[in-house]
């Protein structure tokens, strides 16, 4: 675990920027015996309303990401509001880093992605070596990452990948299992492809150049190095049908179905059903009822307000934050959710 948490620690030094001007604070209610700033980990938050508000760290991602962005917009106005939290940001190595800090109790708060806190949940695939990480409960699911495969040419559909040069995302990451996951529901294993290990960015120069025919990628759509290749390059944006959505979703229950709509991306005009991950707030399960439950009826209530400080509050919505789950909800989340008619 040390070794784990060094790691992780390193990781949040390195990237931890200020939101604002206040001064960072052990995670509330967990009693953790070592702040974040002794774990490496510097935050600060917008000053709160209310001078009794529980002060409550919230994990996110790169300062250039939508975890780190999204989640400053959820803090600014859920601190500006008279709702009892007051949450600091940090960049962080985004979900896999995030599980683990709230799962080791130095973060209160965490944005992930709903597959990869399955695997914690659960011990499996990113979890495998290291075994489950479960001191962590669901908030709410926020918004959609998409799986898109990208292609040219006469490749069509995933049934073509079969004996072609594929990216599959970097070695070990999220983008990988998404890909092994979305080929075996059409009976396509990694041995019947030419693996390639590329980032969104080398794969899209990569498909450019014609060294390899088609990539994942799994973000928020559209996405800035697809929308950059179909500038430059007719591209096809292959379709997850109902059949293998249903087929994947029953395997991995994680996964939504998602249409990109037409006109994402230049050449692409109409909309192309694929399946989506959610980007997703967790908790510790040390909150009390009560603070999560003001949490979430506070995020939801202003989702107008969230929704003009960031786009991606726009696919703020109580359907779709509670499906596509499969981490049971904090006690105080399920309440709100209940309350409003979105769990029966």
């Amino acid at each position: 675990m040390k070794k784990k948490l060094s790691a992780l620690t390193a990781l949040v030094l390195g990237c931890a920027m200020i939101l604002s001007a206040c001064s960072g604070s052990k995670p509330a209610e967990t009693k953790a015996a070592a702040t974040t700033a002794a774990a490496g980990g510097a935050t600060t938050a917008a000053a709160a309303p209310n001078g009794d508000a529980i002060k409550m760290t919230m994990g996110t991602g790169g300062t250039t990401g939508t975890y780190y962005a999204f989640g400053g917009v959820i803090a600014n106005v859920l601190n500006g509001k008279n709702v009892g939290v007051n949450i600091n940001v940090q960049s962080t190595g985004a979900s896999k880093a995030n599980i683990y800090l709230v799962n080791d109790g130095e973060a209160d708060l965490a944005i992930v992605q709903n597959d990869v806190m399955d695997y914690a949940y659960n011990g499996t695939d990113l979890f495998a070596e290291e075994g489950a990480a479960k001191e962590f409960a669901t908030v709410a699911a926020l918004y959609a990452e998409v799986c898109q495969v990208v292609s040219t040419g006469d490749i069509k559909s995933i049934e073509d990948l079969k004996g072609k040069r594929v990216s599959v995302g970097d070695a070990g990451s999220g983008v990988e299992f998404n890909a092994r996951q979305i080929l075996e529901a059409y009976d396509i294993t990694f041995d019947d492809i030419q693996v390639n290990n590329l980032g969104f960015g080398d794969s899209s120069d990569a498909l450019k150049d014609g060294k390899i025919d088609a990539f994942f990628c799994t973000a928020g759509a559209p996405t800035t190095a697809i929308v950059e290749l179909a500038t430059t390059n007719s591209i096809n944006l292959l379709p997850i049908d109902d059949e293998h959505a249903k087929k994947l979703a029953e395997a991995h229950p994680f996964y939504t179905t998602y249409p990109i709509p037409g006109g994402s991306y230049k050449g692409i005009d109409a909309d192309v059903q694929t399946v989506a991950i959610k980007a997703t707030l967790i908790c510790s399960p040390k909150l009390s009822e009560e603070t999560v439950y003001n949490l979430t009826k506070a995020i939801f209530e202003n989702q107008k307000e969230i929704a003009a400080a960031h786009a991606k509050g726009e696919e703020l919505s109580l359907e779709y934050a509670v499906s596509g789950v499969s981490v049971p909800f904090h006690p105080g989340a399920e309440k709100y959710f209940k309350e409003v008619g979105a769990i029966k």
